[in-house]
């Protein structure tokens, strides 16, 4: 089911409805904890993607705020700068789409918020906007608090001043006059409502400090000041309070930077290990610094012996709090005395995460007052997961990579030497076989003493890897674990063949894993999982069989967003890099803590993971300029029991009856089994007529189900083409499981007037996200480019009408990467005649000149027809 918030590659979608105009969201204290998206009311505690956007939209309305309040036409907020940009998405919670924050996507929302509230300002002006969007802020800038240093007066060696906007100069600036001359300006009783006005954020503001409320009582608040120390402080440390009273603060550059403090600084990995292993034991150096320059022990000593709040040291003024920096100093220390972090550890503290991931109370204050930084060898080993020193691709390899699959390669196989995990989470289409493909070709040439790796796939895919391996990788020596192998009869009881060197790679599924004990018993040189989130769910069997295999390595390929889900994303990395994100307990506890008080920061956890996971975007250019509008792929799936027994039946009926049938009615029973093949392929009830239609007992159905929960996690609209009408309601049956509502139908039976109102709604954002089309009757004539899937369900056997189909979302108008998905059942006469076309050989030729594989089947004789239909039971199940 669709969350109520998500961001999409083409925007941001609340309720499954895109924000068309803008994304129109600002704080408003008189709605009850209630807060405004593009016209939905939505309760401020509905999701956490939710807070994220309010914060942004609130850093606009804040910039609004800003304003004079004479502006009626010409408003252009300036954007937050690049760094503000980057910290904003690393503290972005899990959420959908988080995949596509990015700077440019903000500067996009920050630019439609621009545009929204410039034409709602030209229209009603600056004051009736700020009093119905944001009514607590609408007395921004009218009164402003100054701090400055006072450098000529070393006993006050600070100036303070409280003025108020009194209108505009000559040149359009704002006019900042003393607080005191508004007791002139509005001396008239006529004006205490608009003096009220002026005053009520100070005593707003007041109400919750003390040294505020101590400055209007004596009425210094309307004359400038000069300040001690302390009294500075004082008024620095309450900051917050007056701008969320609606206040305006002007400071030193220095304290607004915070880095004027001193703070403990642990330098880890200084010194080269020989491993990187999660086990190997880091050095550190422990400084005092500030502003990244080391304290000397004489500096250090004086800074504790001293007095808290502001301190005068070489010329600069710094924040001293003894407590805090002493309790740091000691912990470090206390750390020390241990003799070495581990690397789990020494990454937590780097991603700004407690070394034992506790929630602290003082969580904030500690990272403030401390922080780590990798020294020289542990920098340039990150340095290397980011980028990886580049290699050319092994001579094995019957492909050419692209740049990014290059990276992904040499990306993958720093991680396998250094025993780290890592997750290829590659967008759908993107190629993560190939690039795997790549590393054991690599492993066979360079390590090939090594022991076997072990490849985890759902049933489904098993025939896809073993054709993408026999058409990239011919070379490396691949056997199948699992039922459907007829050749790997011993392999299902023990693992024999492996010790020899026989394998470079077997290939198991999930269910196997409980079933197979000796796999979990072999020490695997890389274990890989595909389709990963299969282990999202860690309670479950197949998740508690994975983590405990053993490997050198290992590696988890998904192309269905990862940090959706904190869960999902724990369970992961359990198995990758078990120990990095704690116990079950020890990361809940964690992740509610970042998730704690009224300002959510999940950029501990994602600095964690983020070294260990590699995700590139289809809709990503400046990574994949060339990749083509259209990519064709073909989806093997089996047969599942039911399907191979009914299969198998079925040819054998089809063998005794062409005995005794010639002519016109041998091409009608041709004809006739032909059409039951494909059914049974589609699912068994097609042809048995049971319409229970259970998604289990077909392959395909399985393998759409799997394929569309894909799809669905990016958000995206996919085409589904059958050439059977009986079909098209179960399969929108199993997807509206899958999307969480219903889909579209269109087939033969559908009027022609209800036509173009299922495009316009299937084409409209917060349309249905699947469309299910009989090939002929959807086939032509349609405009449906809202999709950037096609799957062709069964086929045609006609690839020119199969390119029709597709062209329904590949068009004139597409501005997405469209993905066709062509499914073939293997082991049966789909597969056998995809080769044929695809080879363009002599009977492919004949299908392609005639217009239709069925006739050419009819003038086979009896042999070679069952040579076609026949089941091969090593390719087929599932």
């Amino acid at each position: 089911m669709h969350s109520q918030l998500e961001l999409t590659p083409h925007g941001v979608v609340i309720a499954q409805r895109p924000v068309a105009a803008s994304l129109e969201a600002f704080s408003d204290s008189e709605s009850a904890g209630l807060f405004q998206i593009a016209g939905h009311k939505l309760p401020s505690d509905l999701d956490a993607s939710v807070h994220f956007w309010k914060a942004f939209t609130e850093s606009f309305i804040r910039a609004i705020c800003h304003l004079p309040e004479t502006t009626s036409t010409t408003v252009n907020i300036p954007a937050p700068d690049p760094s503000t940009l980057t910290e904003r998405i690393l503290t972005a919670p899990p959420m959908r789409g988080a995949e596509y924050l990015s700077s440019d996507c903000l500067l996009a929302i920050w630019q439609r918020l621009n545009d929204w509230a410039a034409a709602q300002i030209a229209r009603d002006g600056l004051a009736p906007f700020l009093a119905e969007h944001a009514p607590r802020w609408a007395r921004v800038g009218r009164v402003t608090l100054h701090l400055a240093e006072n450098k000529s007066d070393p006993e006050y060696p600070f100036a303070f001043m409280a003025s108020y906007a009194s209108g505009l100069t000559a040149s359009g600036q704002v006019q900042q006059l003393p607080l005191g001359k508004a007791l002139q300006e509005y001396a008239g009783a006529q004006d205490k409502g608009a003096l009220l006005k002026l005053l009520s954020p100070l005593h707003a503001a007041a109400q919750q400090c003390d040294f505020l409320n101590e400055l209007i009582e004596t009425g210094d608040i309307f004359h400038p000041l000069v300040w001690l120390p302390e009294e500075a402080f004082r008024f620095l440390k309450n900051a917050p309070i007056y701008e969320d009273a609606g206040l305006l603060v002007r400071l030193p550059n220095w304290w607004k930077k915070r880095g004027k403090r001193p703070q403990v600084s642990a330098t880890l990995g200084q010194k080269k290990r020989s491993s990187v292993g999660k086990d190997a034991l880091l050095d550190f150096k422990l400084e005092v610094v500030i502003d990244g320059v080391p304290l000397s022990a004489a500096e250090i000593e004086q800074l504790l012996a001293g007095e808290d709040g502001l301190v005068l040291l070489s010329g600069q003024w710094i924040e001293v709090d003894r407590a805090k920096l002493q309790q740091a100093l000691e912990h470090w220390q206390a750390v020390a005395a241990q003799g070495g972090l581990s690397l789990i550890e020494g990454m937590r503290l780097l991603a700004g995460a407690p070394a034992d991931l506790s929630p602290e109370a003082d969580k904030e204050d500690s990272q403030e007052w401390a922080f780590a930084q990798a020294g020289d060898w542990l920098q340039k080993t990150l340095d290397q997961l980011r980028n990886p020193e580049r290699t050319a691709p092994p001579e094995t390899l019957q492909a050419t990579l692209r740049p990014y699959q290059e990276k992904g390669l040499n990306w993958l196989w720093f991680c396998a030497q250094t025993g780290l995990g890592a997750c290829l989470a590659d967008d759908m289409g993107l190629g993560k076989t190939i690039q795997v493909l790549a590393a054991l070709l690599r492993k066979q040439a360079e390590l090939p003493d090594t022991p076997p790796s072990l490849l985890v796939v759902p049933a489904s895919l098993i025939g896809n890897w073993q054709r993408e391996a026999q058409k990239f990788a011919p070379s490396l020596r691949i056997g199948v674990a699992h039922r459907s192998s007829a050749a790997s009869d011993t392999m299902r009881h023990s693992a024999e063949g492996l010790a020899d060197g026989a394998y470079d790679l077997i290939i198991t599924t999930y269910g196997m894993l409980s079933r197979l004990d000796w796999l979990s018993k072999v020490a695997w040189h890389w274990v890989v999982l595909d389709e990963a989130q299969a282990i999202k769910n860690h309670s479950t069997r197949q998740s508690k069989a994975v983590r405990q295999l053993q490997a050198h390595a290992r590696f988890a390929l998904t192309g269905t967003p990862i940090e959706n889900h904190l869960g999902d994303l724990w369970s992961l990395f359990d198995f990758l890099n078990p120990g990095l994100l704690g116990n079950a307990n020890q990361f809940k506890r964690f992740a509610k803590s970042l998730a704690s008080g009224d300002g959510e920061n999940y950029a501990p956890l994602r600095r964690l993971v983020a070294p260990y996971i590699l995700r590139r975007l289809k809709t990503d250019k400046s990574i994949i300029s060339d990749l083509p509008d259209k990519t064709e792929m073909k989806v093997f799936c089996g047969l599942s029991t039911k399907q191979a027994k009914l299969y198998q039946q079925t040819a054998k009926t089809l063998e005794t009856e062409l005995k005794s049938t010639e002519g016109i009615q041998r091409k009608g029973l041709v004809l006739a089994y032909l059409m039951r093949f494909k059914q049974i392929c589609n699912h068994p009830d097609q042809l048995t007529k049971t319409g229970d239609y259970t998604p289990k007992d077909s392959a395909k159905f399985t393998r759409l189900a799997e394929l569309c929960s894909e799809i669905e996690s990016r958000g995206e609209k996919v085409l589904i083409f059958t050439q059977f009408k009986e079909i098209t309601d179960p399969l929108e049956a199993c997807l509206a499981e899958v999307f969480g509502r219903n889909g579209l139908i269109l087939h033969g039976g559908t009027p022609i007037t209800e036509r173009p109102s299922m495009v316009e709604r299937f084409q409209r954002e917060d349309g249905p996200p699947f469309f299910i089309l009989s090939l002929k009757a959807g086939g032509t004539g349609l405009n449906l480019t809202a999709a950037s899937h096609v799957i062709h369900f069964d086929r045609w056997w006609n690839p020119a009408i199969e390119n029709q189909a597709t062209d329904r979302a590949f068009r004139i108008g597409q501005r997405r990467n469209v993905l066709v998905h062509k499914f073939i059942t293997t082991g049966t006469l789909e597969e056998r005649i995809d080769k044929l076309i695809s080879g363009k050989q002599n009977t492919a030729n004949q299908i392609l000149t005639s217009g239709s594989a069925e006739k050419a089947f009819t003038d086979m004789n009896n042999d070679e027809l069952m040579d076609f239909v026949r089941l091969d039971l090593s390719q087929s199940q599932s």
